[in-house]
Formats: structure tokens, C-alpha cells, sequence
């Protein structure tokens, strides 16, 4: 996390920095939160289990307006929590083979990421509608409070890599650019040491909070304007996949490209098309029904 040096101390000067990338100096991260010398506490972890009690804390607040029960809520997170992790580390496996193939140790790690979004949303997606399915539970009006929560939770999550020094920015000079200095940081995830950088993670956490707020909105339309169940999980998907799109062109991280488009831009723009038709599909349903 950002940290400032001590007041009367005199600041480390590395000899390649420019001025732009000095006046950002102070602002370092710190991949591990504790060490106990036998044993390191990594900050991405801890942020990542913060994000997923904060998403956990307001889905059951949702759910128990609907009357949904508390245990299953729980289940269907914890659920969801493991799919997506496993997706989205085979999905990081699949873009970036070659560096597994090299060192397939680090395929285990939560160090680097916790691995592709896209490929955990699918997964846990995917297992979800099975779990909703097997304990008939309405799909569409489940999904909806799932979208906030998971918003939420990527907002606290996305955190844990500014940390770790994952999803990092292209060079930049503007004031709040971001420098990384912990060599751990710079082997695992290959981010530039002592360089000013746009704080990615930042854009990335900003945006997921400012969509949750979004989608709790949409939550109250949905009771005054009548809006059918699913709507607002499939305005996630799309709000989501644009904002995404726009936001990939600050990153300067190996993550996979097809074609001129990086891995998350590609996805992103399929989920706007396929959210766009289902959002279309869902309101000629409720105009067809008023």
C-alpha cells in the first residue's frame, strides 16, 4: 500500500530516475504485509480474503431482502469463491504457457494474481447457475445480487495487486503515478522497479466501486420500475466489459493478446455483445408483459 518515507530521514535516490519518476519515489508497495521470518503473511491474500468477506457481508444484506436464506447465500460464495479462483488460474495458464512451462511451480502461487478475471467470472458463472439449478433457486433474481457484491469485492481485491505489483500501468508522469521498489515484487510479476507508473490497480478498483454503486441503484429501479430478474447482472457484464476495454489501455503487463487486442479487451468486448442481446431479449419480456 502507499506509504510515505519518515519525516527527518534522508530518501533513497536511485541514479536512473527521472524528476517525474522522483516526485513519485514515496509511493511504494509493499507485497508482504508481515513477515514472521519462518513465515510471510503475502498483503495480496489478505486483501484478497477482505474481498470476499466484503462481497459475502453485502450479498446476505441483498439476499435477506428477497428472503433468501443466510446458509445458502454462504454456500453458493463459497462456491463461486473456489470456481473462480481455479478458472481463473487455468485461464492465466492458457494465455501466458510459455512462463508456466518454464517454471510450473509458479502455476500454485497467489503471488503474481490470483490469474485471469474473465476466466473465473465464466467458472464461477458456469458453476453457480448448476448450484442454482440443484437447489431451485431463481436464477435471474439471485444473479442481480450477486452483481454489486462481486463489484464490491473486486474493488477491495483489485488492492491486493497494487500490493503485489501485478496489473501494472505504462509509464507515466502524472501526479499520482505510482513506484515500485521491492525486487520480490519485480521478480514475481516482472513490474519495473523505480519507475513512475499509472496506478492500474487504482483505475481498476475505482471502477468496480463506482459500478457497484451503479448496480445498487439499479436494484431499487428494479422494484419501482418493474425490471425482470437478471437485468441488472447482465448491466454488470456490460458495464463491466466497456469500462474494462477503455481501462486495458493504461496496463503494461504480459497477459496475452489476440490479435491488436490484449486478452481482458477481447472478453470484454464479447461480453458487451452478449449482454447487450440478453438486455434486449429481458425488455421486450416486459414490455411484452405490461
Amino acid at each position: 500500500m502507499p506509504s510515505r518515507a519518515r519525516r527527518g530521514s534522508p530518501r533513497r535516490r536511485h541514479p536512473n530516475l527521472s524528476p517525474a519518476n522522483r516526485q513519485t519515489e514515496s509511493k511504494q508497495m509493499h507485497p508482504i504485509l508481515i513477515d514472521f521470518g519462518f513465515i510471510e503473511l503475502p498483503t495480496y491474500g489478505v486483501l484478497l480474503a477482505a474481498a470476499f468477506l466484503l462481497a459475502l457481508w453485502l450479498m446476505g444484506k441483498l439476499a435477506r431482502r428477497e428472503g433468501i436464506e443466510a446458509d445458502h447465500v454462504s454456500n453458493l460464495w463459497v462456491t463461486m469463491l473456489l470456481a473462480g479462483l481455479i478458472g481463473a488460474k487455468l485461464t492465466l495458464y492458457l494465455v501466458e504457457w510459455r512462463m508456466y512451462w518454464a517454471n510450473p511451480a509458479s502455476f500454485l502461487t497467489t503471488w503474481r494474481s490470483a490469474g485471469v478475471y474473465y476466466g473465473g467470472f465464466v467458472a464461477a458463472a458456469v458453476t453457480a447457475a448448476l448450484y442454482l439449478r440443484r437447489h431451485h433457486m431463481p436464477l435471474g433474481k439471485v444473479s442481480d445480487l450477486v452483481a454489486p457484491a462481486l463489484a464490491l469485492g473486486q474493488s477491495v481485491g483489485r488492492w491486493g495487486c497494487m500490493a503485489a505489483g501485478c496489473c501494472f500501468g505504462k509509464p507515466a508522469t502524472v501526479p499520482w503515478a505510482v513506484t515500485f521498489t521491492d525486487p520480490r515484487a519485480h521478480q514475481i510479476t516482472g513490474v519495473p522497479l523505480h519507475q513512475a507508473l499509472h496506478p492500474t490497480q487504482a483505475y481498476l478498483s475505482l471502477n468496480a466501486l463506482l459500478l457497484c454503486g451503479v448496480l445498487l441503484l439499479l436494484l431499487r429501479a428494479k422494484r419501482a420500475w418493474h425490471f425482470p430478474d437478471g437485468m441488472v447482472f447482465w448491466a454488470y457484464v456490460l458495464l463491466y466489459g466497456a469500462t474494462r476495454f477503455v481501462l486495458e489501455f493504461y496496463r503494461n503487463d504480459p497477459r496475452g493478446q489476440i490479435g491488436p487486442l490484449s486478452t481482458s479487451q477481447f472478453l470484454g468486448l464479447t461480453g458487451v455483445a452478449v449482454a447487450s442481446v440478453a438486455i434486449t431479449v429481458l425488455a421486450r419480456r416486459r414490455r411484452s408483459t405490461l
